[in-house]
Parts: structure tokens; C-alpha cells; sequence
């Protein structure tokens, strides 16, 4: 009997999870939509774009392996991307992440790249109780205790993207001979917020060194002859520059044209979009200049996702067109798909707080391609740190890394002056 007992209630749970299961599979629906937007024109396009393709690129392959796992529904589902131009313009931008909520209604909402962008979506987001997938918009102000439906993927938050940045210059520039140091950026969320926390950390360190030039410029400037001329007035021995692209690009072209030299001069972007930065700028224009040396860049090991060969390898197959340039952002949109892979596949349920539990789950166990995924208890991301590096020539028309700081991953030694 007892025999009988036992093997009646071993069929009981067996019967009981098959009919869940199915019930569950039963009621999924048809697709998980998720929406967002890209600027395929203007001031973001060249960050924006990369970020799109990336992300796409996922969804495609997911939807090629009959789609992403949903736990709550015990199976696989096809994704339907909706995507919107928003044509660089925040006030489109909020108009269509409205659009997106209430008449696409999708499962998930995924704002643009960069924190201008993003601005506009904080708020709606939160109105609609909508958790907003925020790929690369690092304004440390988009991130709030009262504010549970935001989480950053792929960037670390603006507040401590340039620590490595302000050590080097603090630790390593006085045994260089840097004591006077400029900085100059782009008044917005991104860049705005790195150049506080570059202040902050100079600040803090107590080392001997002080800020002579401290200068903020809109994000729309395009010349910066005259500001360079006072830059140089200054006489610093270490130039922080702080903008978007097409800030780099017109402050780079500006300062070969115009023949000054700075010892050491730091921009953003020729490491996060080194190649549309060697087509714009030349490479000429690129020596010798520091900059983030991105996931795009370095091979970390990843758990989870694609490496980064192979997603170099997967990204030249499927964008075979070249308007598009391989780099950091790049890999940014494919991480966002890897985060939202794993969320999908351990979420109780498509609830917007469950999601975002789902991906809390996370931090500090998912290695990607981008490095270690790590979200602070407000949705920031505080993993995913790029190291400091410098470009330097390597042959003709040729231009490589050498990581220069924090010194466990150091490959090289800085050139100072810059030649």
C-alpha cells in the first residue's frame, strides 16, 4: 500500500507540473514587444545608430532561435521590435516614448543612447510606471532612491565613468610633471556630470596638482578655435575634454589645424568610436591622445553572450552596408539584449517591478562581453569600468591602445609629453 501511496503522489506532482506548464505555455502571448528608438540623423546619430544595430542584432539572433525564453511562460517567444527615429530631437524623443507606452503598448521600453536622449524618457517612464531599459544614458541625475523603474545597462553611471581618468591625473600626472590641469565640456547630463565628478575626485585626492581652466560649452559647438587659444593661455600640463562626437571631432580637427600642442590631452570618443573618429578626424589627429579604452576594445571573458570576436565576426556579416562603424556602442545594444535575455528567462512575471528584480538579480553575477554587470540599489550601473588609455601610432596610418592606468591591466607606459 504504501508502495502504491508513494507512486500515486510521485504521478500527482508529475501530472500537476505538466498541466502548469502548458496552462502557462497556453496563455503566453503570440510576442514580446519591445519598443525604443534611434537617431538615424544629427547631433547622436553616430552613438545612436551602434546602439540600434547592436541591439537588433540580438533580437534577430534570438528570433532565429525561435525566440527568448520567458520563465512565466515556460517557453520560448518571438520579440517584435518597435523602433522609432527620433532624428536626434528630445522633443520628438518624448513624443514617441508616449507613442511607444500607451498606443504600441509594448512589454518593455528601451530608451535611445546617451543621456540626452534618455533625459526625456526618465520622467515618462516613471509616470507610466514603465521600467525604462536605459542602454548608455549615464546622467548621474537619472538615477534616484524615490525612482524604482530605471536601471542602466551597459555604461557606468557618468559620476564614476572618469575615476580612472582623475587617478591617473592625481596619482601618476605629479611624478610626470602635471600640476595644472584644464578642463572643458559639453553642458549635458553625460558630460556635465563627468566633468563634476573629474573635480570631485581631483578634489578629494588632496594631490598637488589644480584646475586652471574650467570651462562649459553647449553641446551644439562646432568651433573651437577661440576657446582653444584660451585654453592655452592657461598653460596646462593636462587637457580634459569632455564632449559628445561631434564636439571630439570639431575640437580635434580645431586643435591640428590651429598647431597647439598639449602635453596631454584627453576626449571621449576616439576610444568609444575609434573608427568613425579616424574617418572624421584623421589619424594624425588621434595620436597621442587618451581615452577609454571600451569593451570594444579589450576581450574580457565572458559567461554569457558572445565574445568579442565573434560578435565583431556576427556584426560584419549582418551589416555588411558600412554606414555604420563597429565600436563601443556596438557592443553597449548587444549587452542590453544579453541583460533582457537573462531578465526574461528568471522574471516571476512580465510586471514591471519583476522585471526589474530580475535583472537586480544580476549585478555582480553576469559577465558579458562588456564586463561585469553591476547596478547600485537606485539602477545605476557601477560596473563595467573602462580603463585609460592612449592612442598611439603603429605604422603607417596606423594607430593601436596601450592601456596606461589603473596598473593591474596597464600595458605600456604613457608618452609625456605627447610628441
Amino acid at each position: 500500500m504504501l508502495m502504491i501511496r508513494k507512486l500515486t503522489v510521485a504521478l500527482f506532482v508529475v501530472f500537476f507540473a505538466v498541466f502548469t506548464g502548458a496552462a502557462r505555455a497556453a496563455g503566453a502571448p503570440a510576442e514580446i514587444k519591445i519598443g525604443t528608438l534611434y537617431a538615424d540623423s544629427g547631433n547622436f546619430a553616430a552613438i545612436s545608430m551602434p546602439v540600434y544595430r547592436g541591439l537588433k542584432l540580438w533580437v534577430d539572433q534570438k528570433n532565429a532561435e525561435g525566440g527568448v525564453f520567458v520563465k512565466p511562460y515556460n517557453k520560448k517567444i518571438p520579440i517584435k521590435l518597435i523602433a522609432y527615429d527620433d532624428q536626434s530631437n528630445t522633443a520628438t524623443a518624448a513624443t514617441l516614448y508616449n507613442q511607444l507606452i500607451t498606443q504600441d503598448k509594448v512589454d518593455i521600453l528601451v530608451s535611445d543612447s546617451g543621456s540626452v536622449l534618455t533625459s526625456v524618457a526618465v520622467p515618462i517612464a516613471r509616470e507610466h510606471k514603465m521600467l525604462l531599459i536605459d542602454q548608455t544614458g549615464t546622467g548621474a541625475a537619472f538615477f534616484t532612491k524615490d525612482n524604482p523603474y530605471i536601471a542602466l545597462m551597459s555604461d557606468p553611471v557618468s559620476s564614476i565613468w572618469p575615476k580612472y581618468v582623475a587617478d591617473f591625473l592625481t596619482h601618476e600626472g605629479p611624478k610626470l610633471g602635471i600640476k595644472r590641469i584644464a578642463i572643458l565640456y559639453s553642458t549635458n547630463d553625460f558630460t556635465g556630470t563627468q566633468a563634476n565628478a573629474v573635480r570631485g575626485f581631483i578634489k578629494a585626492s588632496k594631490a598637488p596638482v589644480q584646475i586652471v581652466y574650467d570651462q562649459g560649452v553647449p553641446t551644439n559647438t562646432t568651433s573651437y578655435t577661440v576657446i582653444l587659444n584660451n585654453i592655452r593661455a592657461a598653460k596646462p600640463d593636462a587637457v580634459v575634454a569632455l564632449g559628445y562626437p561631434n564636439n571630439d571631432i570639431s575640437y580635434l580637427r580645431n586643435l591640428e589645424d590651429s598647431g597647439i600642442k598639449f602635453k596631454w590631452q584627453f576626449n571621449i570618443y576616439p576610444g568609444l568610436e575609434t573608427e568613425h573618429l579616424k574617418k572624421t578626424v584623421g589619424v594624425k589627429g588621434l595620436e597621442y591622445v587618451y581615452t577609454y579604452v571600451p569593451s570594444s576594445v579589450i576581450e574580457y571573458k565572458p559567461e554569457f553572450g558572445m565574445s568579442l570576436p565573434e560578435f565583431r565576426d556576427a556584426w560584419n556579416k549582418k551589416y555588411t552596408d558600412g554606414k555604420v562603424d563597429f565600436g563601443f556602442n556596438s557592443v553597449a545594444g548587444y549587452t542590453t539584449g544579453l541583460v533582457l535575455d537573462k531578465a526574461l528567462g528568471t522574471t516571476d512575471s512580465m510586471d514591471q517591478l519583476a522585471l526589474r528584480k530580475a535583472i537586480f538579480a544580476q549585478s555582480g553575477k553576469l559577465k558579458t562581453i562588456d564586463g561585469t554587470f553591476e547596478l547600485d540599489d537606485m539602477g545605476a550601473q557601477i560596473g563595467e569600468i573602462t580603463p585609460l588609455g592612449q592612442i598611439v601610432p603603429a605604422g603607417k596610418d596606423e594607430i593601436k591602445f596601450v592601456v596606461v592606468y589603473p596598473p593591474e591591466v596597464a600595458n605600456g607606459k604613457p608618452v609625456y609629453p605627447a610628441k
